[in-house]
């Protein structure tokens, strides 16, 4: 306070409001890069996860290309994510590549992926609707990040399989699939989907969502 009065000519009063303003002054000047620093810290969980996300899309084969904007752009604004990638086929998919998707977290990425393992694969993108916690729009969404390839990797032989073998598809529950064999055993094997209509209980629709399903 000497200093300043004597080599600038402040009063007391001045002097000490000047020292008080200084360590305001200093921390202003040094917010930004401490902004910055705490902006860039990462919770060592959420690091670990990204990380597998990034090498799982990377032997699937996304590229990783530089993005047009900025990088504190929000997901759930507008759908940017997509420019400059490749989409992969659906069947492909697991439950770590699946969380590219807006709206796909890791306990509706693992149902996603359990669910089409147990019904073989898909053979039409509405099938993704029929699982629980599935929305409308994130099942649109999915598409847009993924290639619909509709195979059907596993099939059932309706005629060698049992009633256990039926059940596990989650279209055939196992009255159903008593049924199926029962009839069966009764009139010798099935030669095609339709034979499944003259078991009365069973309605067309039904029908038609499993015979992609069967062999005979």
């Amino acid at each position: 306070m000497y200093w300043l009065k004597r080599e600038i000519g402040f009063s007391r009063k001045e002097s000490r409001g000047f020292l008080l303003v200084v360590p305001v002054l200093t921390f202003l000047a040094f917010s930004p890069e401490l902004f910055s620093l705490f902006s860039r810290q990462i919770d060592p969980a959420t690091e670990k996860n990204l990380l597998e996300v990034a090498d799982s899309l990377r032997l699937v084969g996304f590229e990783e290309v530089s993005s047009p904007f900025p990088v504190r752009a929000g997901l759930d604004t507008v759908n940017r994510s997509m420019q400059g990638l490749r989409k992969i086929p659906f069947s492909e998919a697991d439950s770590i590549t699946l969380q590219v998707v807006p709206g796909v977290g890791p306990t509706l990425a693992a149902r996603i992926i359990k669910y089409e393992v147990s019904m073989g694969g898909f053979f039409s993108k509405d099938q993704l609707k029929d699982i629980y916690g599935v929305q409308p729009e994130v099942a649109d969404r999915i598409w847009e990040y993924f290639e619909f390839d509709g195979e059907i990797r596993n099939r059932l032989a309706i005629n060698d399989a049992t009633v256990e073998d039926l059940a596990k598809h989650p279209y055939i529950s196992y009255g159903q699939a008593k049924v199926i064999i029962a009839y069966r055993n009764q009139h010798g094997n099935f030669q095609q989907a339709d034979d499944l209509l003259k078991i009365r209980i069973f309605d067309p629709e039904w029908i038609q969502k499993i015979a992609p399903y069967l062999t005979f």
